[in-house]
């Protein structure tokens, strides 16, 4: 889909030829002299027309317009989730209609602050994406939202938040297409070739390393998880350098299970086909390198990605296993299930070598952080005040919300075991955060943050689907960095995406 940003009101809106035309009415709508703002004052006025959130009226070829239909929709005070909101019912209702939106105007009718616009970018998108990877006649009967023209009163003010929204939406939908790939369409080799294409684009290398190069590097808690599965290991290691190599990266770290049976303990088959998403940290990973592609910001950022199946078999990592991390402490296996802090363990050891400002892990990793946060927000773990503060902040920016959990010492008296350094599991109470105690163990050398995306990175039900969550929040946070800001500018010439004023 083509994105683009022009300075427009109502009378230019009308104007331009399209097969929809959704305008945006906040509060403090004040009509001009045009006859599209004549029937929206006057729409206002008789009651048919309300600005609370989500309030809609449809028009069909309203006289003084050149779109087919016209959706005038109320915004509230104009605030990023009121318009989510309102995009979100007009989407719904124009998807509902006979005829199918090729073309489609945004126009927001009074002032639009940078967070509303960077949300109607992600909303649109986020209503036309469709997957078709695997089905393929839905991509032949689906009609395709080709161009979105978004309209405000002052495309320049707006521009930097438009061009970093259209961005994460090329990231967002990457981790999309990954993560709702079933796991045969996706197994650690296939993650490995997704990695490799990025390095096609600007300032991003890729290096790929097998069960030779991990095992030549001691990592023995990833490789105990692997070795159920016919699949090879792939251990990932993306690099964007966008800065000198004197500034630190951050580093992030995605957990690529690209499917998790639970191995010999394994998992109730009721729902099991969901676990293809236990890769949505390594999706979001790949994501936000995709999205640093379009930006070029300044700064230096490592992705790790340690993939494989976690399979039961006869070679299969057993319940009372010890194995022995890349750090050199052992590890009493007591639940094959609990296999991402496995593999993440050995990740983290490795990001030490980058010497990082940062390091931030992306996993689907509890069922008991969905219990505590449910599907609205992330877990977020972390020792360093800033850091945690940082992420917070970007959370709230990026609309992609995390809710900073505990990590008191207590919590890890669970995790001692008589036969090795640290045993695995901790106990069902407070399992999140046992699971962000183990992670600690190994990650003393550096600021760490570990998000746990368990609820938030896909939708079950009828709604079934990857979000592409963290993508946004690792993004904000990334380019909150003075440097980064200053210097990200847009790319056009590979990406199906404009950004004009």
């Amino acid at each position: 889909m083509n994105f683009e940003l022009k300075t427009l009101d109502l009378a230019g809106a009308a104007a331009l030829k399209c097969d929809a035309l959704v305008v945006l009415v906040t509060a403090n709508f004040k009509p001009g002299a045009d006859a599209l703002s004549n029937q929206v004052a006057l729409a206002l006025k008789a009651d048919d027309l309300q600005s609370k959130p989500g309030k809609l009226l449809v028009l069909y070829r309203p006289m003084g317009t050149q779109c087919v239909r016209a959706v005038l929709v109320g915004a509230g005070e104009g605030t990023a989730k009121q318009v989510r909101q309102a995009l979100v019912a007009a989407m719904g209702t124009l998807r509902s209609g006979a005829a199918g939106e090729k073309k489609l105007v945004v126009c927001f009718a009074s002032n639009a602050s940078a967070q509303a616009v960077q949300v109607a970018v992600s909303t649109l998108a986020e209503a036309s994406y469709l997957y078709t990877t695997t089905k393929p006649k839905a991509a032949a009967d689906a009609v395709t939202l080709g161009r979105v023209t978004l309209g405000v009163p002052l495309a320049a003010s707006v521009k930097p938040a438009f061009t970093q929204a259209v961005a994460t939406v090329a990231g967002v939908e990457m981790a999309k297409e990954w993560a709702n790939r079933p796991a045969n369409h996706a197994t650690p080799t296939l993650l490995a070739q997704a990695a490799r294409s990025l390095s096609r684009l600007p300032k991003i290398t890729c290096e790929v390393l097998g069960p030779k190069e991990v095992a030549k590097l001691g990592m023995g808690s990833f490789m105990a998880v692997a070795q159920g599965s016919e699949q090879p290991l792939r251990f990932i290691v993306l690099t964007y350098s966008g800065a000198a190599k004197a500034q630190a990266p951050t580093v992030l770290v995605g957990k690529g299970i690209t499917f998790d049976t639970g191995g010999i303990s394994i998992k109730p088959a009721a729902e099991m086909d969901e676990m293809k998403y236990d890769m949505g940290g390594a999706a979001s990973v790949l994501g936000v390198f995709r999205a640093l592609a379009e930006l070029k910001p300044a700064i230096n950022v490592v992705g790790l990605i340690p993939t494989c199946e976690n399979m039961p078999g006869g070679r299969a990592l057993k319940p009372g296993d010890v194995v022995t991390s890349m750090s050199g402490q052992t590890i009493e296996v007591l639940n094959t299930d609990a296999e991402g802090r496995l593999i993440l363990c050995d990740a983290l050891t490795y990001a030490e070598r980058f010497k990082p400002r940062a390091v931030v892990d992306i996993a689907t990793l509890t069922g008991a952080c969905v219990v505590a946060l449910g599907h609205v927000r992330s877990g977020l773990f972390s020792a360093s005040d800033e850091l945690a503060k940082q992420l917070l902040a970007a959370g709230e920016a990026s609309m992609d919300l995390c809710w900073r959990m505990p990590l008191d010492d207590e919590y890890a008296e669970g995790l001692k075991s008589n036969f090795a350094d640290v045993a695995n599991i901790g106990g069902r109470m407070g399992g999140a955060i046992t699971a962000a105690k183990f992670l600690q163990r190994f990650a003393g050398k550096f600021d760490w943050a570990h998000l746990d995306v368990a609820g938030t990175a896909w939708k079950s039900g009828a709604a079934k689907g990857a979000t592409g969550r963290p993508v946004g929040l690792l993004l904000e946070f990334l380019l909150a960095n003075p440097i980064a800001k200053s210097a990200a500018k847009p790319r056009t010439k590979k990406a199906n995406l404009v950004a004009k004023t």
